[in-house]
């Protein structure tokens, strides 16, 4: 006799038993993987500057986080036609954030920027 008779014959149960089983393992893992992907320490690392410069003696940093003036956040808006503001100079806007920035450093002179307020809420 051979290996292959002493085999038993796959019988519709069993193949219904192995395709449940199957079905069962692959749900179990699209439910657990979003949560295993949540436990994942997440990346606090600064993000990289879009445009970095000395203007004025002060750095600039921009990117997609915000402006900063010598390491401290500028509070920047976008107005609706696309252009910028700041609470430094809140009457003009400005086309790019960096323009916005080098106003900000003339109209701040030597003073340093403030840091930003904890929000209550």
């Amino acid at each position: 006799m051979s290996a292959a008779t002493d085999a038993a014959p796959l019988t519709r149960r069993a193949l219904l038993r192995t395709a449940f089983t199957a079905a069962v393992l692959a749900g179990t893992g699209a439910v657990l993987a979003p949560v295993l992907r949540a436990r994942r320490p997440r990346q606090t690392l600064t993000p990289a500057p879009l445009t970095e410069e000395t203007y004025r003696g002060r750095h600039i940093a921009v990117d997609v986080a915000g402006v900063r003036i010598d390491g401290r956040p500028l509070h920047v808006m976008r107005r609706a036609d696309g252009s910028y503001l700041s609470g430094i100079n809140h009457f003009q806007s400005y086309p790019t954030p960096l323009e916005l920035a080098r106003a900000a450093v003339e109209e701040l002179g030597t003073t340093q920027l403030a840091f930003a307020a904890p929000h209550h809420g």
